[in-house]
């Protein structure tokens, strides 16, 4: 939690302002955009998954509910609280909240994927489709989407969380097919590495559910959990969550919204790439970033 410095354009009032529901606010990017947006003059409600963050964004001026992406009934709940709030109209869905789990995919038991999903995917597709009925009946809306470059390109020990940002773009990109003519557009966010918490929360996800003695992996673990614990240090081409809020204050307010925003170096190198190589030097590329599965 604190306060952003969003640069002086992000500053500007916009003309018209929008209500947008925020997903994962407690941190990083969701507390960066809702500031951020809020500070434009739009009307956002942000959402936190614990009652305690809830008062703290309260406490900083913004209007926040409580939303647990695992829970149905918290999702339903959520959806109808921010709708009464919005007066039953709603211009923009930003879904952010979300974790990674490190570990090999052979290590990866049903549990696990299906906590990584449950958070990652079913969460935003139910959250999603509570609000689609209302865009729809304004004849418009945003649907924005905090995926990431392992939404198309994979690196080692992170399967779970690719696989899940994968079904994030897949979703995203029939969903935009789908809606063609409504007036609701769909938008992906694609960010490389981004100042947050996600290290942190990355290693208590491991611990909970990766078992590193006698896994055929475990040398490489060793090396995984010590950078996790380096909480201070940055990987290479990070970028404030500031870069992340101007591509959505784009995807918000521009009259053609892209399907696609790539932030950071990364995502932007990885994604011509992508389409320049093979699968398998692909392959060795990403093995080489991950140091053979070390960073």
């Amino acid at each position: 939690t604190g306060s952003y410095n969003i640069g002086s354009q992000s500053q500007i009032p916009t003309m018209k302002s929008k209500s947008i529901l925020i997903t994962g606010c407690s941190s990083g990017i969701g507390l960066c955009v809702a500031h951020g947006l809020h500070k434009r003059g739009h009307r956002v409600i942000a959402s936190c998954r614990h009652s305690a963050d809830v008062e703290e964004l309260r406490e900083q001026g913004l209007e926040c509910i409580q939303l647990d992406l695992n829970d149905s009934t918290s999702v339903r709940n959520a959806a109808k609280k921010c709708l009464q709030l919005c007066d039953g109209q709603l211009d923009a869905l930003f879904n952010n909240g979300a974790f990674g789990l490190a570990g090999a995919v052979e290590d990866l038991s049903r549990e696990a994927i299906r906590d990584q999903f449950e958070t990652n995917v079913f969460g935003w597709l139910e959250l999603t489709n509570q609000l689609i009925p209302v865009m729809r009946r304004q004849g418009s809306g945003r649907i924005i989407q905090n995926s990431s470059v392992l939404g198309f390109v994979a690196l080692p020990y992170r399967g779970a969380y690719a696989a899940s940002k994968y079904a994030i773009e897949g979703l995203s990109d029939t969903l935009r097919l789908e809606l063609a003519g409504t007036g609701i557009r769909v938008s992906l966010i694609e960010p490389g590495p981004i100042e947050s918490q996600f290290r942190s929360n990355a290693e208590k996800a491991f611990r909970r559910y990766i078992k590193r003695e006698g896994s055929a992996h475990e040398q490489n673990y060793l090396a995984m959990e010590q950078r996790l614990q380096k909480q201070g240090h940055a990987v290479r081409f990070t970028l404030p969550p500031e870069a992340v809020l101007e591509k959505v204050i784009h995807a918000l307010e521009s009259e053609r919204p892209r399907a696609r925003y790539y932030v950071t170096f990364p995502t932007y190198l990885f994604g011509y790439l992508k389409r320049l190589l093979s699968s398998h030097a692909i392959d060795r590329l990403m093995l080489k970033v991950s140091g053979e599965g070390k960073r």
